[in-house]
């Protein structure tokens, strides 16, 4: 292999990574790489990730894949002690990293929960937006005759459709579950997933990376046979659940919103209180110092000082300001106040990144005596609304589990009552 052969460059990072030589890394990335991601920025992700699975054990064979016009997506499992996780890289011609993200293991399987039932329904690929940034989909659409009703799922982060975390699917849960129950359901590779260099782009906004593919998939549902039009609705998780008023508000067609652990809390605060978190389960020098990286990112970010200007590797999550300065003006819950719509929202009770006591009490507020709002919380729930026992922990999304059945009834009864 050639020094910008895109597998040899891939598996050079990964080694430095391992060896803690950041800064070496950092020299492959390419100018945009490296506004919005420092050495730092690596350091920290990775001593998080191995401080949660253990010393490296092996570094796996890199998998190429076509990713854009002149870049090649390489991914390299790396194998430590308690799991593993994989990384993720765009590389260009001149062995330049565009893009680099660390995910769970990949080539995990999933096996169907016993709620889908897949003869009642049939998938198919379908592209979701136009122009240069659409994004790949499916759709889940039941057998027989229609109108049903359909359903948009949002994902928060990078995420692909599937919402793939570890071995687990949960959108593939929810799409499989609701079909079987006689919804349709529109699911994509988020845009900063398929194409990264946008999320670290200047100008970047949160209503950038959600409404625009968000109200494609609800148009692409309404003009399906099966479909009743005036019954398409939007269900967010996590940041996708915060997101969902503001989808909402700019497509007035939306029939309705599900939130499923949408985080109400600013966003800084909410980062600074889970990675205070992850340290104190997992105490170390790499923890402590995660979460003083993250406190120091939080504050530049809720500070007055931030300008379009500021470095966009100082920030939180190596999101460019823009991003940032527009979450500021937005609330979720007045937003959703608003909007003359009806809602459900669904909290688990042992999630840690989105609290029963402190977002899910600001829907509360927000939407006190609102009749058309529906607020449940599952207590044996995670982040993900997996069922279990005891406090919940990063680990525990690395067992193969389902999203818990309960939830799927309650959204599909939800959507199938009377309007």
């Amino acid at each position: 292999m050639t020094d910008t052969d895109p597998a040899a460059i891939a598996l050079a990072v990964v080694g430095l990574a391992a060896a803690g030589r950041f800064t070496e890394a950092e020299a492959r990335f390419a100018p945009r790489l490296r506004a919005a991601a420092s050495a730092g920025t690596l350091r920290v992700g990775w001593e998080t990730e191995i401080a949660k699975a253990g010393p490296v054990r092996a570094v796996g064979a890199p998998v190429r894949e076509p990713a854009k016009a002149g870049l090649v997506r390489v991914s390299v499992p790396v194998t430590c002690e308690r799991g593993g996780l994989t990384v993720v890289m765009s590389v260009d011609d001149a062995g330049l990293l565009h893009g680099l993200r660390l995910a769970p293991p990949s080539g995990a399987s999933w096996e169907p929960p016993p709620y889908a039932e897949p003869a009642r329904f049939a998938e198919r690929e379908v592209t979701v937006g136009s122009g240069p940034l659409a994004v790949p989909g499916t759709l889940t659409v039941p057998r027989g005759r229609g109108p049903r009703p359909g359903l948009v799922l949002l994902a928060s982060g990078p995420a692909d459709r599937d919402l793939t975390t570890g071995p687990n699917k949960p959108f593939k849960d929810l799409a499989w579950g609701l079909a079987a129950r006689g919804i349709a359901v529109a699911r994509f590779d988020k845009v900063t997933r398929v194409h990264p260099e946008t999320g670290s782009a200047p100008g970047f906004t949160m209503a950038d990376e959600y409404v625009p593919h968000a109200v494609a998939a609800v148009h692409l549902l309404q003009r399906q046979r099966k479909v009743d039009p005036a019954r398409v609705f939007v269900l967010g998780l996590s940041g996708g659940g915060n997101a969902v008023p503001r989808v909402a508000a700019a497509e007035p067609s939306i029939a309705g919103l599900i939130s499923l652990a949408g985080d109400t809390l600013p966003l800084p605060r909410a980062a600074v209180r889970v990675a205070r978190h992850l340290a104190e389960l997992n105490p170390g020098p790499a923890t402590t110092a995660a979460a003083e990286s993250v406190a120091r990112q939080a504050a530049l970010v809720e500070s007055p000082g931030l300008s379009p200007a500021t470095p966009a590797a100082d920030l939180l999550f190596g999101w460019p300001a823009s991003y940032w300065l527009d979450l500021r003006a937005y609330d979720p819950v007045a937003t959703a106040a608003a909007l003359d719509k009806p809602m459900l929202i669904l909290q688990g009770g042992r999630d840690y990144q989105v609290t029963v006591a402190g977002d899910l009490a600001r829907w509360r507020a927000g939407l006190a005596g609102r009749s058309d709002v529906t607020i449940r919380v599952h207590e044996a729930d995670d982040h993900l609304f997996f069922r279990g026992e005891g406090p919940s922990t990063p680990a525990g999304y690395e067992a193969p589990q389902h999203v818990d059945p309960a939830v799927v009834a309650d959204i599909a009864d939800w959507l199938s009552r009377p309007t």
